[in-house]
């Protein structure tokens, strides 16, 4: 079994910065990638920035230039550095991971969600 667990997010105001955090933990033999989604009330989920192993990152167009995503293999963690922010950006924000957790079998696994709200 693995849990994913996210912590930060909250209220800020248009132009602030946040930082999310998430980390896995439980039977994980290789985790393939992190990353995070979110999504706004009325819309699909939607993938806000994920990075693999090898350290390759991926990033929704809106957030490029604005939102870091970085990893702490070590820790088994995966963070976002959300800069610049802006109210389209209001959405909860959920951590996910593919993991293997025996050499042969991998999974996805999320996390609860953490609300980020940013007012104009």
């Amino acid at each position: 079994q693995v849990q994913v667990a996210e912590s930060g997010g909250g209220l800020v105001q248009a132009g602030g910065s946040l930082s999310l955090s998430c980390a896995a933990s439980g039977s994980i033999f290789y985790i393939v990638v992190m990353g995070w989604y979110r999504q706004a009330p009325g819309k699909e989920r939607e993938l806000v920035a994920s990075l693999n192993s090898g350290g390759g990152t991926s990033y929704e167009d809106s957030v490029k230039g604005r939102f870091t995503v970085s990893r702490d293999n070590a820790k088994n963690a995966v963070y976002l550095q959300m800069n610049n922010l802006k109210p389209d950006d209001t959405a909860v924000y959920y951590c996910y991971a593919y993991v293997y957790t025996t050499p042969s079998k991998w999974d996805e696994y999320w996390g609860q969600g953490t609300q980020v709200t940013v007012s104009s």
